[in-house]
């Protein structure tokens, strides 16, 4: 049993308190070169024929060339798809389910960022169960069994190698559609931190900084437990303590295993938790402006972390974030230690050299309005822990205009 989860079980409450039950569908294979076992591991997962799904950086960084080198060492048949984009479209997925087809794929092995592995779960909804990605829109509507996927994350970020969720964009309105299913949870997750050592210093920033927020938000939604909120606070104690060392010091191998450790937990706390408001008010940013989707969270996230904070359960929670990083002293009063974990948000931030208003990201009076409605509407906004209309995410944008 991995430690966080002997942890958790030691923190659970007694008898008469709110239950929490969890289910650990993949495997986490975790430490330095462990990416040479990807041939080893797959073959005994049953594959024979196996789609490396994965986008054009990868390919240029080399770790295609190696991955399909093990797997072809372990005797099998290997083609790849390599035209995943950022935020993958229902276009994309309809293009690697072609691919997958006229492999006759078996296996799916999702190589990169959360696009490469989203790509390879929206895939797998359609080679396996057919129709398109709107039909699996929400939770649970694979009817069919579906391949095995084996996740390989190459940047420390979205923890998607831990979720049974796909985002895929619809190709026209740009709307971001979460389908997810049990079936769709990668067998096994695969962390090789020497993966991370090929990200541009901006990749690492983004991606650490997104690691974070779904270590934040996910402690705090009205759908936690007391597993997600274990996974979440040890994500957040990793990642906090480590993302400077990373972007300071970029060949510091324990700290890229910290960043890619805590990402993976933060992904099985979402898994159990889902996520807040910050996503919320981030997804209209992404559609209408292509702000990137790690800068518009490290943007919306400190001011959330504020309005969130009048809810006493959430108050609590940031507090014990705070000094659990070493944010805060032990003992400090809830409304510092609060402050504090928004205040290093908004380092992390600026460490990283991202924008600290919409302004600086030349956006200049925006609609709110319009903003403030799709905000509402996103399906995270209903676990935010302190209830928000688009009146709320109105003051939000304001609160990061200028």
């Amino acid at each position: 049993m991995m430690p966080v989860v002997q942890k958790a079980l030691s923190t659970l409450k007694s008898p008469g308190a709110s239950q929490a039950s969890l289910a650990l569908r993949t495997e986490i294979v975790f430490g330095p070169g462990a990416a040479a076992r990807l041939g080893e591991l797959a073959r005994q997962c049953g594959g024979r024929r196996v789609l490396i799904v994965t986008d054009p950086g990868i390919v240029q960084a080399g770790h295609v060339d190696r991955a399909e080198e093990s797997l072809r060492a372990a005797g099998l048949a290997v083609a790849r798809f390599d035209q995943v984009v950022e935020n993958p479209t229902t276009r994309v997925v309809d293009e690697c389910v072609a691919a997958a087809r006229s492999h006759r794929a078996d296996l799916l092995v999702g190589l990169g960022g959360g696009s490469s592995m989203d790509t390879a779960k929206g895939c797998n909804f359609l080679l396996t169960n057919g129709g398109r990605m709107e039909d699996y829109w929400g939770r649970g509507k694979a009817a069919r069994p579906m391949l095995t996927l084996v996740a390989v994350p190459t940047t420390a970020g979205t923890g998607s190698e831990c979720q049974s969720y796909a985002l895929i964009s619809q190709e026209k309105s740009h709307a971001k559609m979460a389908c997810g299913d049990p079936k769709a949870a990668a067998r096994i997750a695969l962390l090789d931190p020497e993966l991370t050592l090929t990200q541009p210093r901006a990749v690492a920033a983004a991606t650490g900084l997104d690691a974070l927020s779904h270590a934040v938000e996910s402690a705090v939604t009205t759908a936690r437990n007391a597993f997600s909120q274990m996974f979440a606070r040890e994500a957040f104690r990793r990642c906090s303590r480590s993302f400077e060392r990373v972007l300071s010091c970029p060949d510091d191998l324990d700290a890229r295993g910290n960043m890619l450790l805590g990402a993976a937990l933060a992904g099985l706390a979402i898994e159990n938790s889902v996520l807040g408001a910050a996503h919320s008010a981030a997804n209209p940013l992404t559609s209408h402006y292509g702000v990137a989707h790690g800068q518009a969270v490290a943007l919306m996230l400190p001011a959330v972390v504020r309005l969130n904070a009048e809810n006493d359960e959430a108050f609590r929670m940031y507090s014990e974030l705070a000094m659990d990083a070493g944010l805060a002293p032990s003992g400090t009063a809830q409304a510092e230690a609060a402050e504090a974990l928004a205040g290093f948000l908004e380092q992390a931030r600026d460490l990283a050299g991202m924008a600290g208003s919409l302004s600086e990201l030349g956006i200049h009076a925006p609609p709110l309005a319009l903003l403030a409605e799709e905000a509402a509407g996103q399906w995270t906004a209903r676990f935010n822990p302190r209830p928000v209309a688009a009146e709320d995410f109105i003051d939000l944008y304001r609160r990061v205009s200028a």
